[in-house]
């Protein structure tokens, strides 16, 4: 009879062999926010314009060099509860305003690792958590008050650039001016009079070869293909475009023909022919000009096509054949049948052109009120192309925030050293415990303008200092000049680094909240993994039958 082992007392005795369970300051939340604080830490050397790239390799082994907290985040897997908070904290920041992940987590971990030193100072969690509440609400309200312009017009390039030349900035620093110049002139080409914005609506097109100065806008679509017949370019295109294969109807049951003579054999595939002859005519004679297929073209129905003067180009991704559709203005038909008027799309020209060494097709408009446009992006490394399409999104996010807030803050630690200023005057007139906690959530805004100054190689202390006494004068718009030679301050409303409103409104709400609930955390219960036993390793190439023994 096996002998009966007994559980230790206590919490582990109610829970199955093998449950993992940590509780009280020093196993939980000390443990939780050295976790955060590291997740924190990583990503803290890539923010701001002289960030530092990460490389990090996913598990199927695909590289990846950039420095959008976003994308490191998205690849890395984190398994820790409480830093996948942090994790999740960041992806809701890039699912509501696109931007300012990075912002999320550096100041969710500067907030949390000043908590630990105020715990071990001794002050309970709620009173810690109180603090910060009180703190973030206040933030929340001074924050309007330090809104230093508007974006007027958003249909005015110059109004709109500064701003999205910041969002380009921290990933492309260098070639900002020209890249936020392209962004700007692709949002503002499908931006309506109405305020209708879909960030979907600018796609990229990543062709490898030449440099970013290369890279241009297109007003409709480009894809990386060739056209499948003769014809390669068409003015004023009339485009029918089918869900189905270019090709002559299948029957579902099998049959079998018995042939008698010469003749018949002639004939038997005469009648495909003439109805596939008469399905193309159909379509020409309909007025079209370019066929769209999502499946694949028959050589007959080519060979026909090629007769009638018809450009047929082949795509196979179903989301690239509807957002054609959405571009021309046409209706995807799921069979061969002659299109009217009203399911035929429309385009300026439709045509075959090599960039690079790349054939690519080109449905393009010559106004610029399409609904859609293309940012083609020219680069020496799919590396290169990887990140500034990143840039490009985050850009165009941007602009899609100004359409529903057009406020705007000062960038480069302007905004977080005055509100630091002002939390801390405001937690000095707070009585109780509170206040240590409110003291250290405008402490944790120093994090900002510390992390662009430690990433720029100049003492953050000293900018830090200077920041301060420059505020307390009364100059809310000076932040922190990365591109002086010693530690420079600068006005950024006469500097044009803008941040928009809602990220930095969302940044610092998201951050206060996970810190909050990761600080809630008093107990870690783990339950056991669940499958069975790993199979032995085995050795390689075991199953080869041709190995010498």
């Amino acid at each position: 009879m096996a002998m009966h082992v007994p559980k230790p007392p206590g919490f582990a005795q109610m829970l199955k062999d093998g449950a993992k369970h940590f509780s009280g300051l020093e196993e939980a939340v000390y443990r939780n926010i050295q976790a955060c604080k590291e997740l924190a830490q990583t990503t803290r050397t890539a923010y701001g314009p002289n960030g530092m790239n990460k490389m990090v390799i996913n598990h199927l082994e695909k590289l990846y060099v950039t420095n959008d907290a976003a994308t490191i985040l998205q690849q890395l897997e984190v398994q820790h509860p409480a830093a996948k908070m942090l994790v999740l904290a960041s992806h809701m920041q890039e699912q509501e305003v696109g931007d300012g992940t990075n912002f999320v987590l550096v100041f969710a971990g500067a907030l949390l690792e000043l908590a630990e030193e105020l715990l071990r100072m001794g002050l309970s969690i709620s009173e810690v958590i109180e603090g910060y509440e009180a703190a973030s609400k206040k933030t929340l309200e001074i924050l309007p008050d330090l809104v230093c312009c508007s974006v007027k017009n958003l249909q005015d390039p110059t109004d709109v650039t500064p701003v999205i030349r910041t969002a380009v900035m921290s990933k492309q620093y260098g070639n900002e001016d020209f890249l936020s110049k392209l962004i700007t002139q692709a949002c503002l080409s499908i931006y309506s009079e109405k305020g209708h914005f879909n960030v979907d609506n600018i796609r990229v097109c990543k062709i490898l070869g030449s440099g970013v100065l290369s890279s241009s806008v297109l007003h409709g679509m480009v894809f990386k293909r060739e056209t499948e017949g003769d014809v390669s370019s068409v003015k004023d295109a009339k485009i029918a475009i089918y869900s189905c294969p270019f090709d002559c109807m299948v029957t579902e049951t099998k049959g079998t023909v018995l042939l008698k003579n010469a003749d018949e054999l002639m004939t038997f595939s005469k009648g495909e022919e003439d109805l596939m002859e008469i399905q193309v005519k159909a379509i020409a004679d309909a007025g079209a000009n370019v066929i769209v297929t999502g499946g694949k073209v028959a050589d007959m129905a080519l060979h026909y096509a090629n007769k009638y003067k018809l450009m047929v180009v082949r795509l196979n991704s179903k989301w690239d054949l509807r957002r054609l559709c959405k571009t021309i203005g046409s209706t995807a038909l799921p069979r061969l049948t002659p299109p009217t008027p009203e399911e035929m799309g429309y385009c300026d020209s439709v045509y075959l052109s090599e960039v690079g060494d790349t054939q690519v097709i080109i449905f393009k408009h010559e106004k610029e009120d399409g609904l859609i446009s293309t940012v083609v992006i020219r680069g020496s490394t799919d590396n290169i192309m990887d990140d500034i399409e990143r840039a490009v999104d985050d850009a165009v996010n941007t602009f899609k925030v100004l359409t529903r807030d057009n406020r705007c803050l000062p960038g480069a630690g302007a905004t977080e050293i005055e509100l630091a200023k002002r939390i801390t005057t405001y937690g000095e007139s707070c009585p109780g415990l509170e206040q240590y906690g409110i003291k250290k959530f405008a402490e944790a805004f120093e994090s900002v303008p510390r992390a662009l100054a430690e990433n720029s190689g100049i003492r953050a202390n000293e900018i830090i200092s200077k920041l301060y006494a420059v505020h307390q004068e009364g100059n809310k718009n000076i932040g922190f000049n990365i591109e002086s030679d010693s530690s420079g301050l600068r006005d950024m409303l006469e500097a044009g680094i803008l941040d928009p409103y809602l990220v930095k409104y969302w940044g610092i709400k998201l951050a206060t909240n996970t810190a909050v609930t990761v600080l809630r955390v008093d107990q870690i219960i783990m339950a056991k993994q669940a499958g069975g036993p790993k199979p032995p390793p085995q050795k390689k190439d075991w199953d080869d039958d041709d190995q010498n023994e």
